[in-house]
């Protein structure tokens, strides 16, 4: 068992590794489930009061869910990429309930917009669509309690080091590669604001610690450049 850990990271099973997320790629190729939708640049997709009854696939650009806390901030539960479904709480909600959340488009974007009684009709009958469906809510209740864990850090570094090396393992996961090639560097394009949205921290607070790990090399970031985390270091200096 020791040994099958240290071979798989992050608790991985050989299993696991022939199943893929729901994507696009699983809807009908010829176009007949579901209808296209566009949307301009922070557009709503949808709001809080809106019914829970429809799962979207995002064939282009990017979408943000958020939720709005009791002082009127946003706080981002998730990043949309190209590909991926969104929106499939509706399952669990049902179609006489409403989202309590606000996904909006980031830039002009296209998706695929599909009520849920069709999109379960299209589940039930393919297997493969189904282990899909649940592999990826299997993933984003991972993300979620991993989410809460970072939550509940009280100190300023704990969290946000913690939160960057969560969304450095997201980037890499969604980017194919299991291990970086570059000694644990992973680069993360979020701006102060986007990394305060999902820390539930004050912008200020976060350039203040940013500030702190990138004088002891834990980060790196400057004006018109990216910010670069060390995973590797970062992890050791958490730990």
């Amino acid at each position: 068992m020791a040994e099958e850990i240290l071979k798989f990271p992050h608790g991985e099973h050989e299993d696991c590794r022939a199943l893929t997320e729901l994507t696009v790629e699983h809807l009908p190729r010829d176009g007949g489930l579901g209808r296209p939708r566009r949307y301009r640049a922070r557009q709503p997709v949808w709001e809080p009061e809106d019914r829970s009854d429809r799962i979207y696939f995002l064939l282009s650009g990017e979408v943000v869910v958020y939720a709005t806390t009791a002082g009127g901030d946003e706080l981002v539960v998730r990043d949309v990429g190209a590909g991926q479904p969104f929106g499939e709480l509706c399952f669990c909600g049902g179609p006489t309930k409403v989202r309590r959340t606000t996904a909006r488009a980031v830039a002009a974007c296209e998706a695929v917009e599909i009520k849920l009684p069709d999109f379960m009709e299209y589940v039930r009958a393919d297997r493969d669509v189904l282990t899909s469906l649940i592999f990826t809510f299997c993933i984003r209740l991972g993300e979620a309690e991993r989410l809460v864990e970072i939550f509940a850090y009280r100190h300023a570094e704990e969290r946000l080091g913690r939160l960057l090396l969560h969304l450095a393992e997201v980037t890499r996961r969604r980017q194919g590669a299991r291990q970086d090639s570059g000694g644990g560097r992973v680069i993360l394009p979020f701006t102060h604001d986007e990394l305060a949205r999902r820390a539930a921290m004050s912008r200020q607070h976060v350039t203040i610690t940013l500030g702190k790990m990138r004088r002891e090399g834990l980060v790196e970031y400057g004006r018109g450049l990216p910010l670069v985390v060390d995973t590797r270091r970062l992890a050791d200096r958490l730990s």
